[in-house]
This record gives C-alpha cells, sequence and structure tokens, in this order.
C-alpha cells in the first residue's frame, strides 16, 4: 500500500518535498498540501497531483487517510506541529529547527518518550549528503587518525529576509553546521565563542565561531549571509595523520574568453537535491518498517542544535566565551525506541 502524505507549508522547502514525494518516491502518495494561503496550498497541490488542499493544519494532521506528515511551515510552527503529530500517532518528517528554545524541544522530547516510540525525524538533511559521509567514514575507518580541527564554510548569495540579523546566522542558518558537524565527529560541543565582522555598507556581515567540542577537538564556521557570489558551503576535517574536505558537485567547466569558469548555485537546492530525496526515502522507509533511519536526526538532535545555537547567540551579543550546557541524554534517545509495535 502506499504511504498517503500531507505536507504543511507551501512555500520553497514544502513544494521541494511535494515534488520529490511526487516524481521519486514510488510507493508514496502526495495526498495533501496544507498552507496559511488557500491559492499557494492549492497552486502546489494540483501542480503535483495532490487531491486535497487545506489552510487547518490541526485538521490535515487528524485525518485518517493521511498515514505521514512533512512539516515545511515557518519555524514558530515545528513544535506545536510535531506535537500534534505526536498525539495523533502520525509519523513525522519536520524541517529544521525543532524550535529555537531549548525548553520546547524538551517538551516534545517529553512528549515522543512518553508515547514510547519514535515518531519524529528532523530535516538535517546534510547527514544525507554524500561529501559528509564520506567525511564521516574515513575519520571511523581510521584513515585520519584522531580529529583535531574541522573548518567549515557556509555563505548565501544574500539573507533571506529584510529583518535578518547577525544573531540570525547562528541561529537560522548555522544549525546544519552544528548538526553535522555532530553527525561527522560523533561528539558534542563544550563551549562557542563568536564574532562578527565590520563590512563597508549596512548589509549584515559574515559571523565566524569557535567551537569546542567534548573530546578535545577545535571547529570553527563562517556563515556569510551577503556573499554575493552565490552559494557555496565548504569543509575540512584535519586529523593526525591526514585531512578531508568536502567537494561541491560540478557539472561542467567553461572554457572561453581566455578563461575558465564554474558556476555557483543560486541557493542551496541544487547542491544539497539528492540529499534531500535520499532523506526523504529514509523517512518513507521510517513509516512503513518503524526503524528510525540509522543517519537520521531525531529529537535530541533537534535539541543539541538548539542549546548550540543559544549559547552562540549569547557569545556574539556579550563578545565573550560561552558554555555550551546541555540536560543529561534521555535514555528514550540513547535506546532509539522504534515506531512499530
Amino acid at each position: 500500500m502506499s504511504v498517503r502524505v500531507a505536507i504543511i507549508g507551501a512555500g520553497v522547502m514544502g513544494a521541494d518535498h511535494a515534488r520529490i514525494i511526487a516524481e521519486d518516491l514510488p510507493g508514496a502518495e502526495l495526498r495533501l498540501v496544507c498552507d496559511a494561503s488557500e491559492p499557494r496550498a492549492r497552486a502546489v497541490a494540483e501542480t503535483h497531483g495532490a487531491p486535497h488542499a487545506t489552510t487547518d493544519p490541526e485538521a490535515a494532521i487528524a485525518r485518517d487517510d493521511i498515514d505521514a506528515v512533512i512539516v515545511a511551515s515557518p519555524d514558530f510552527t515545528h513544535a506545536p506541529l510535531v506535537l500534534a503529530c505526536i498525539a495523533a500517532g502520525k509519523p513525522v518528517l519536520c524541517e529544521k529547527p525543532l524550535s529555537q528554545s531549548p525548553i520546547e524541544c524538551v517538551q516534545v522530547m517529553q512528549a515522543e518518550s512518553d508515547a514510547g516510540r519514535s515518531f519524529v525525524q528532523l530535516g538535517f538533511m546534510r547527514r544525507y549528503d554524500r561529501s559528509y559521509g564520506e567525511m564521516r567514514a574515513a575519520l571511523r575507518a581510521g584513515t585520519l587518525g584522531r580529529a583535531l580541527m574541522m573548518h567549515n564554510i557556509h555563505r548565501n548569495v544574500e539573507i533571506p529576509a529584510a529583518d535578518f540579523t547577525g544573531a540570525m546566522a547562528i541561529t537560522n542558518s548555522a544549525p546544519h553546521e552544528f548538526d553535522v558537524i555532530r553527525f561527522v565527529l560523533d561528539t558534542d560541543f563544550t563551549a562557542i565563542s563568536a564574532w562578527q565582522a565590520r563590512r563597508s555598507d549596512a548589509l549584515v556581515a559574515p559571523v565566524l565561531m569557535v567551537l569546542e567540542t567534548a573530546d578535545g577537538q577545535l571547529v570553527n564556521i563562517e556563515v556569510n549571509n551577503n556573499a554575493a557570489y552565490g552559494y557555496d558551503v565548504r569543509g575540512e576535517l584535519v586529523g593526525e595523520r591526514g585531512a578531508i574536505s568536502l567537494i561541491a558537485p560540478s557539472y561542467s567547466r567553461l572554457d572561453a574568453d581566455l578563461r575558465q569558469s564554474v558556476t555557483h548555485d543560486p541557493d542551496w537546492r541544487p547542491r544539497y537535491g539528492e540529499a534531500y530525496r535520499r532523506q526523504d526515502r529514509a523517512f518513507l522507509d521510517f513509516v512503513r518498517t518503524g526503524r528510525f533511519p540509522a543517519h537520521g536526526s531525531d529529537c535530541w538532535d533537534g535539541y543539541a542544535a538548539a542549546v548550540v545555537a543559544e549559547a552562540g547567540a549569547r557569545a556574539l551579543r556579550q563578545g565573550t566565551r560561552v558554555t555550551v550546557d546541555m540536560i543529561e541524554k534521555p535514555a528514550f534517545y540513547a535506546q532509539r525506541k522504534d515506531f512499530a509495535e
């Protein structure tokens, strides 16, 4: 039987998930699209063959003809909608963040723990990107020796909204780095420092973070949301015996006018298109089998990202090194309960 999926949020990410469900996942049926804008919900539904559209997310989650939910609505709605999915017994793939509030993340973890089985996969799709996977595999195989440092660059063409700030570079952009670094290094952060450069204009300047891990590694992250030239993500993991770097896929090189050039993507979607497809396939398998994806992010990972982001914003504001204080990992997440009975 097909897995009947509802998508909540018909913006850029919701529309992308709708396309993946409709075109790239045999055995999945896009059943419903929900958005605060009814015309937008209907447009995405009609484009991708969903028979239903609505503006009521709670009603969408509760429908008997919905087996699973993808939440791609505004950030502040994520935790309440995930809680509704848990209450309804529906597996949910939630775009990051679970919440920017660690307290709210704890509330979601408690609800899932009380339910006694896993329902929530978070959309930290970089875990499904081949380049990060190879970096993690090289470290685990011992090829690099002990990990010492990790360098990360995250650049966008321009800020996504007029009210975007340097602090939001930490709380909105950097969580992808926070999560994939924990995934690659298999450790948590203990402290963070943050600084912001000064531009010659009024645009939001780059933010530089330095993080310390529980295993004694140093990690730096540059987030530049006004890089102008294109979308650009880079990374290097340095070990005692070697180093490994990310190589972004590039399908062509232009030779003309005495120059060679490679085109930059305008945003993250081309760079991580396959990662999103692999992530959504893993979610579909989770729904079918009840086995949480081996590389998937859960609510604990969402909590960890929120705690680091909150500490980083404070470090930037205060100009001081801030410790990262996390609660003890709940036994439920240490054991990874399955959805299946």
